[in-house]
């Protein structure tokens, strides 16, 4: 039988970028599944076909904050909690999915009052999200604060599902006698959909060349995500000039939001206007096609808790991707991943130019990373778990929900180091 599921999204769902990719992908592969499947979140973003979204009423002001943390997420989160549980009345769904902390404690609320169990999607420290977009200060009183709640929060739900290996290992050493609660469940990739650039391809490249001005012969560097400094935005920006005096026929595209004009400005201060050109936001439909304009792939994340998605989309299209060298790098492209040091702009401007000198590198490189992407982080595998993780929280006795659960991390250090 089918489970009913309410998913709980605090957030612009959906918004072409990061933790809104995962929330649509275990949508649809649920869906498939015969899952039935509701999500609930914030009043704006972009509603898709095929998917039941149930959206806030909207605030009495207008405000235009930005993606990621803001003063007026509280406002739009006690609306969320209003209308999950008003949902979760109507459709007496037999779990809640809650995204991300804000979800976890409007989901735990709802359940209280439902006893509907549920499951915790993490994908990232709530309070490192805080500190990389300057919320909060670290050191001071505030992050004390904030990390006090996430503890407190990390401990509510009948299971945890992480993003990566490597955020569950971070979680369960903070967790204690609770740590088998926490499956890993890794970000996955639809390889049908993002596939390799052929042949066939070549008109539909050379017209989207055209369409942004980027010359034809030129080698393209592609980033798609948010425009960020924790991204590694500026890292790209300021390590072109070195790559362009060595490989004057490269061309930088940079896919995403926000933050345009100010990295366009910071592009032309650089002197390298007229080897990048910026996008903005890309509907998710598009992306697989635009980094078919790819040779070289660019994920350089500073940060050490949270997921970083875009580099299966990469491997999955056989992009050979150069990122700054962190766990959940290394979780996904292993041996076949090109790193830089961790917040170095000249080790990423030397591993950029090292890949665009060798087309056989980038050949090998970018087969074995689509060949990796197939094999490890597909979307059936993703389903599965989700659903042996419901079972498991489903099960009445809290030893044997705990031994299931537990059956769930065998193996995840093993597959973790492949």
């Amino acid at each position: 039988m089918p489970y009913n599921i309410l998913m709980i999204a605090p957030t612009s769902f959906f918004g072409d970028y990061g933790c809104h990719v995962r929330i649509l992908e275990e949508a649809r592969v649920l869906k498939k599944r015969g899952q039935r499947v509701t999500i609930v979140t914030y009043y704006k973003g972009r509603d898709l076909p095929g998917l039941n979204i149930v959206r806030t009423r909207p605030t009495p002001w207008h405000a235009d904050y930005e993606v990621g943390s803001s003063r007026h997420k509280l406002a739009f989160d006690v609306l969320l909690v209003w209308t999950a549980l008003k949902t979760a009345r109507r459709l007496k769904p037999d779990l809640i999915h809650a995204h991300l902390h804000e979800g976890a404690l409007i989901g735990r609320l709802v359940s209280a009052m439902t006893g509907t169990p549920l499951v915790f999607d993490y994908q990232g420290s709530l309070t490192a999200e805080m500190l990389d977009h300057h919320f909060v200060r670290a050191g001071g009183k505030r992050e004390w604060f904030w990390r006090t709640i996430e503890r407190t929060i990390d401990r509510l739900p009948r299971a945890i599902l992480t993003s990566s290996r490597h955020s569950a290992d971070l979680l369960r050493a903070g967790l204690g006698a609770q740590a088998d609660r926490v499956v890993a469940l890794p970000d996955s990739v639809d390889v049908d959909f993002f596939r390799p650039r052929t042949s066939a391809d070549q008109a539909e490249v050379a017209a989207l060349k055209a369409q942004w001005g980027i010359p034809p012969d030129r080698l393209v560097l592609v980033y798609l995500g948010l425009l960020a400094d924790y991204q590694g935005t500026g890292h790209i920006l300021e390590a072109a000039p070195r790559v362009i005096a060595a490989q004057p026929n490269v061309h930088l595209l940079m896919m995403g939001y926000p933050g345009v004009d100010e990295y366009s400005a910071r592009a032309a201060q650089l002197g390298i206007d007229d080897h990048v050109t910026f996008t903005g936001r890309v509907p998710y439909e598009d992306a697989a096609r635009y980094l078919r304009l790819g040779d070289v792939a660019l994920a350089p994340k500073l940060s050490l808790t949270e997921g970083a998605g875009k580099i299966l989309n990469y491997m999955a299209c056989g992009l050979p991707t150069v990122a700054f060298d962190t766990p959940q790098a290394r979780e996904y492209m292993a041996q076949s991943g090109t790193y830089a040091e961790r917040g170095s702009t000249a080790s990423l401007a030397e591993r950029m130019i090292g890949l665009l000198a060798d087309a056989d590198r980038r050949q090998v490189l970018g087969a074995a990373l689509r060949a990796r992407a197939s094999q490890r982080f597909g979307l059936d595998e993703s389903a599965s778990r989700i659903l042996a993780v419901y079972d498991a929280v489903r099960t009445p006795a809290s030893e044997a929900r705990r031994a299931a659960l537990s059956q769930l991390q065998d193996g995840d250090h093993a597959r973790k180091t492949q």
